[in-house]
């Protein structure tokens, strides 16, 4: 029985945010051993690797890359990867995934705000709508525990990764908007700026950690599986969803980290944090 290619890039768009969300466990379990931002350079600077192959394909259009092209890349490599990835991993030492994954959920709000005065693209009034609905989601998970529970460090610095992720993303997308760089160059050049600060970020300040056989596998699957493979499985999929089915998919995101960190991290959920995630859901989708 054949599937089309909608049904497979589904499928496909599916395995990606589930790669994606099993890298959450795989990062808070190996924290345990691995100093986070010298952890976060070499997973991406693995993966800038795995993708030079691609690149080398790519040698007309990195030609045609312009002093402002190079600034803009850089810049963004400095913001999405080096302050937003390595600040994530730096978040996952003091909070648990899931707490940290609604909040930072919270970069869509920000980045609807922003692109307001940056890029002067209007919320809609159902945009608004999603952003009250999941307010109130994460309110709902909050208020019955009394407030914030865990490490002030952690809120702060999901502060910061939240602002880091909407900055990069709304220069992301001012990058990608004028459509003159292809995407996969813009990503890996990017990737590549941020990986090697955080590996050098990380060598001067951390200690190097004594990798064990199963921290050296983890890195290895996280920078060529979860990173390079299901990067480039992504953009195929891409081909074939429109930004609509992709949201949907990439919005399962939230729930699938909560299930994996129930099983694996012992992380449990009262139902009503589990209707306030959904909620949550929700309102990001819209």
């Amino acid at each position: 029985m054949k599937t089309s290619p909608q049904t497979r890039a589904v499928l496909q768009a599916l395995l990606v945010t589930f790669l994606w969300s099993t890298s959450w466990v795989l990062i808070k379990i190996s924290l345990k051993d691995i100093p986070p931002i010298t952890f976060a350079g070499l997973r991406y600077s693995l993966a800038a690797l795995l993708l030079v192959p691609a690149m080398i394909k790519q040698r007309a259009a990195f030609a045609s890359l312009t002093g402002k092209d190079w600034r803009n890349l850089v810049l963004l490599g400095v913001v999405f990867y080096a302050l937003t990835q390595g600040g994530q991993f730096v978040t996952m030492k003091y909070l648990d995934t899931i707490t940290f994954s609604l909040l930072l959920n919270f970069s869509a709000v920000v980045v609807a705000l922003l692109g307001i005065i940056g890029l002067r693209e209007y919320p809609s009034l159902l945009q608004w709508g999603g952003i009250a609905i999941f307010i109130g989601g994460v309110l709902l998970y909050f208020l019955p525990q009394g407030g914030l529970s865990g490490s002030m460090v952690g809120y702060l610095l999901v502060g910061m990764s939240v602002v880091a992720n909407a900055v990069g993303s709304l220069m992301g997308r001012s990058v990608n908007r004028e459509k003159r760089i292809p995407p996969m160059i813009v990503t890996w050049v990017s990737m590549g700026i941020g990986a090697i600060l955080m590996l050098g970020v990380g060598v001067a300040v951390e200690p190097w950690p004594k990798l064990s056989l199963m921290n050296i596998l983890v890195i290895l699957w996280l920078g060529a599986v979860n990173t390079a493979f299901a990067f480039t499985l992504w953009n195929l999929s891409l081909q074939h969803l429109t930004a609509m089915e992709s949201s949907i998919i990439n919005n399962t995101m939230l729930i699938q980290i909560a299930v994996l960190s129930w099983i694996f991290l012992q992380q449990r959920l009262r139902w009503v944090e589990i209707v306030a995630l959904l909620v949550a859901a929700v309102g990001i989708f819209l």
